[in-house]
């Protein structure tokens, strides 16, 4: 009797395993599930545990052996995406940048997304000016740590924190006459919502960026914002294709294509080439969802493809759950007491230390990122090494995205800005693939007319025979025309 209850309970236990989810304030969350839970099941219970209800805006997020990230899929088990042997680790982050985070309905969403900006200022994906910079970095400080205080704050107090990848003396005098002078009284809610209005002027705000090459062979990464398709190469932003522009993503093994109609009916394609088919794949993925999710008025006008369809070629991933007119239109209809914030104001963060007070104060150590001091242009500065490499960088107020009632008015001669004084290189610890294991192939043959350029005049030809490998192809309607080979196996880290 013994034996068999023993033997019922390993049984059990191998039906279960254990998950680690890493949330933005760098607690964790572990648990266990059935080994058939699907990623719905996961992403419910970190939402329930957050008391989360605007959580449209969020996902799961793991790494492979590869290197290569990957959003969970709540559709699927959580097991066969994984490929590997639990326990399991993962991170929350946020999927899809809210347009305008500060007008978020309840103070949790708001604070969520406070942390995943606070986290991407850090580590070099959102760029701005000093002066931008200073105010950023005086609102952390302000929800953080609160009003100035002589007693607590001595000089140069502003210097232990990290919120830039690089910091120079004159950007801390900044934050700390900003936080000493213009913030006093603010409570922590004010000051995220204040910093939320000023991140989602920049240019660079909601960027996840993709690292490729475009036809040439230059560098450059590929993002998507809630307000469209862009292109960082060098120091610029070479391409802005607003959503509504956008007519179809496809990609081909390597090889990644946008289609875009822009006024006067001209048609342009844009061909860009990921390190790895994986990376590739994800790219298109990550588009299908930011393209259904922003542009679309209802979740039904997402085509799917039935299952019984024996004879379909191509990629049946599609985009799933609510889009952004829904989840603000549910979001305004949530009544209820609001949930208490614990925030991370005590917790030292691993990869972007929070703000901290007492003894904490000096967990980042001065000497290791007073490294550099160089004047890059008269007012503005590099901020100072660290072990990340990316410099806070110039952003002008005038080329900035704004929201889409104000970048509407966006025309051919603002598509094109400068973002920087410096190319744009956020940290490899942060892309959806390491920039340092490149190796993309330049698919000449794919050139219309041999364009040295990655625009290119769309021609009929333009449909030729597909290339080796998978192919996805996603259009405005949500239909998939090409050919997907293979199915690539995703292998948790």
């Amino acid at each position: 009797m013994l034996s068999r209850f023993m033997s019922g309970s390993i049984r059990n236990l191998e039906r279960e395993y254990s998950c680690t989810v890493r949330l933005l304030d760098d607690t964790e969350y572990t648990c266990n599930i059935q080994r058939d839970a699907k990623g719905q099941y996961l992403f419910d219970l970190i939402c329930h545990h957050l008391n989360l209800l605007e959580k449209d805006y969020f996902g799961i997020r793991y790494v492979d052996p590869d290197k290569q990230r990957h959003w969970l899929d709540c559709s699927k088990s959580i097991a066969k995406q994984m490929k590997c042997q639990p326990p399991f680790t993962m991170c929350l982050r946020v999927k899809f940048y809210p347009p305008e985070p500060a007008y978020l309905k309840e103070e949790i969403t708001r604070y969520l997304v406070f942390l995943q900006i606070k986290r991407d200022l850090y580590h070099g994906r959102l760029l701005c000016k000093t002066s931008d910079a200073a105010m950023l970095a005086a609102h952390i400080l302000q929800a953080e740590i609160g009003n100035y205080d002589p007693g607590k704050h001595p000089e140069g107090y502003s210097s232990k924190f990290q919120f830039f990848p690089k910091h120079s003396e004159k950007l801390e005098r900044r934050i700390a006459d900003i936080h000493k002078r213009e913030l006093i009284g603010q409570t922590p809610e004010t000051s995220e919502r204040n910093f939320l209005q000023k991140a989602q002027m920049l240019e660079t705000y909601g960027v996840d960026p993709h690292p490729c090459k475009d036809v040439s062979g230059n560098p450059a990464f590929l993002a998507f914002t809630p307000f469209g398709f862009v292109v960082l190469q060098g120091n610029k932003r070479v391409h802005f294709l607003k959503w509504n522009e956008l007519t179809k993503l496809k990609f081909e093994g390597k090889t990644f294509h946008v289609y875009a109609n822009q006024k006067e009916d001209k048609k342009i394609i844009l061909t860009y080439f990921a390190p790895t088919p994986e990376a590739c794949k994800h790219l298109w993925k990550c588009g299908v969802e930011n393209q259904a999710f922003y542009k679309l008025e209802k979740s039904s006008q997402v085509r799917t493809v039935s299952s019984s369809n024996l004879f379909f070629k191509g990629s049946r991933f599609r985009f799933s759950g609510r889009v952004a007119k829904e989840v603000m239109e549910q979001s305004a209809k949530i009544k209820r007491e609001p949930p208490e914030i614990h925030r991370a104001g005590l917790v030292p963060s691993r990869s972007c230390p929070s703000i901290t007070q007492g003894p904490r104060l000096t967990s980042v150590p001065r000497t290791r990122r007073r490294a550099v001091h160089i004047s890059i242009m008269e007012g503005l500065e590099c901020l100072r090494d660290s072990a990340h490499s990316t410099p806070v960088r110039s952003v002008s107020h005038g080329e900035c995205f704004m929201p889409r009632s104000r970048s509407q008015a966006t025309d051919a001669s603002e598509r094109t800005a400068v973002i920087s004084d410096e190319a744009y290189s956020p940290s490899d610890s942060v892309l959806p693939t390491p920039v340092a294991e490149h190796s993309t192939e330049l698919a000449v043959s794919r050139q219309v007319n041999g364009a040295p350029c990655s625009i290119e005049e769309e021609k009929e030809s333009e449909a030729g025979t597909p290339m080796r490998g998978e192919v996805g192809d996603f259009g405005a309607d949500g239909r998939s025309t090409q050919e997907e080979q293979q199915s690539r196996k995703l292998i948790c880290h």
